[in-house]
């Protein structure tokens, strides 16, 4: 048996003994019940995912995952594919978006190069589990080998075994990909059975005649492909990227080691489509940490039955949202564990 399904047979349900118990002191906290609204059922979920009644957030890790994308040479994208790399030395010199929020809120980042389409430089705080260089055009053909897709998602499991040691309390999940809207808009499209045209959003800033070719190139793409939607690794294969395939398997094993799992925004939910598939059990450890401005990604929260953290009109990637999200778990967790109940408070109950 391989990794991945190793991983996938593992995954257990929620504790709902401990649910329950932390249930009950949430109604018991000096508030009226249900008045903190996610703040409170966030809490109760993190309780089942980690079997504690009382669970601490001390270590926060944001895994943000790297590759490039063949069908950019179809004009899909606002920006060149050499953008990706370059990127990738700003996260590592900490300047980019996702740097500032993860210091924040108190998070690592795990930078990892899984499909970049050029040889990155050495670095202490790059990880590679480059699977290629770069997906194939996915417009003329399937974007990876079933190999590479399985490949894709182990190398994510990996990431979060070789983090586990150095202790993960929650993690967040980010990307960063030129072109990796139009692999996630074709995954929703495949998975949710959504039409092209009201998934397909412009990405890094396409104008109207470059939305309406992206949408082109899409429905082009699963025409040739045929995915198979019963068959999460085909579509992958097919008309995935590598980073999203390592995002499944950061949330696959996120997942079996009951760890929470805040997902970014439309290429995390692409990814959580995918791990979904795999492993409906995977569910109940997702948090979503906030309504993308991408057209697509409202459509695969609703695919999945998550309701996001926040509504801000992010779409830059990276896990910007992710730790943004981390954060309100972070702060529902401490409302569980230090307001005090009426009966600690010697406050009168309600009526």
């Amino acid at each position: 048996m391989g990794k991945m399904n190793q991983i996938i047979v593992s995954i257990q349900p929620l504790d709902e003994e401990a649910m329950a118990e932390a249930r009950m002191r949430q109604d018991n906290l000096t508030k009226p019940q249900g008045s903190l609204g996610q703040l409170e059922s966030i809490s109760i979920q993190v309780v089942g995912i980690k079997r504690n009644s009382r669970p601490r957030i001390l270590h926060k890790v944001i895994f943000t995952l790297a590759g490039d994308h063949g069908v950019t040479q179809e004009g899909v994208s606002a920006y060149p594919s050499e953008v990706t790399p370059q990127m990738v030395y700003n996260f590592l010199r900490g300047g980019a978006g996702i740097n500032v929020l993860a210091r924040l809120v108190g998070a690592k980042v795990v930078v990892a190069d899984l499909g970049v389409a050029s040889k990155m430089e050495k670095h202490e705080n790059l990880v590679d589990k480059k699977v290629a260089l770069g997906t194939r055009n996915m417009a003329k053909g399937p974007a990876m080998s079933r190999e590479e897709a399985i490949r894709s998602i182990e190398a994510g499991i990996e990431l979060v075994e070789e983090e586990l040691p150095k202790g993960i309390d929650i993690l967040g999940t980010g990307d960063m990909g030129i072109g990796n809207t139009t692999p996630s808009s074709a995954i929703t499209a495949a998975m949710t059975g959504a039409d092209v045209a009201t998934v397909t959003g412009r990405g890094t800033g396409l104008d109207d005649e470059g939305q309406r070719r992206k949408v082109k190139v899409i429905q082009k793409t699963l025409e040739i492909n045929q995915p198979n939607p019963k068959d999460a690794i085909d579509v992958l294969s097919k008309v995935g990227g590598f980073e999203i395939g390592g995002i499944a398997g950061v949330i696959l094993a996120g997942a079996r080691y009951r760890i929470p799992v805040v997902i970014d925004g439309f290429i995390s939910g692409a990814a959580a489509l995918i791990a979904a598939s795999l492993s409906p059990q995977v569910k109940p450890y997702l948090i979503a940490s906030h309504q993308s401005a991408e057209i697509g990604h409202k459509a695969v929260l609703k695919y999945l039955g998550l309701k996001p953290l926040l509504n801000l009109d992010l779409r830059l990637g990276e896990g910007t949202g992710a730790a943004l999200g981390i954060f309100l778990v972070e702060a529902s967790v401490k409302i569980l564990n230090e307001m005090s109940t009426f009966a600690e408070a010697g406050v009168s109950k309600k009526i």
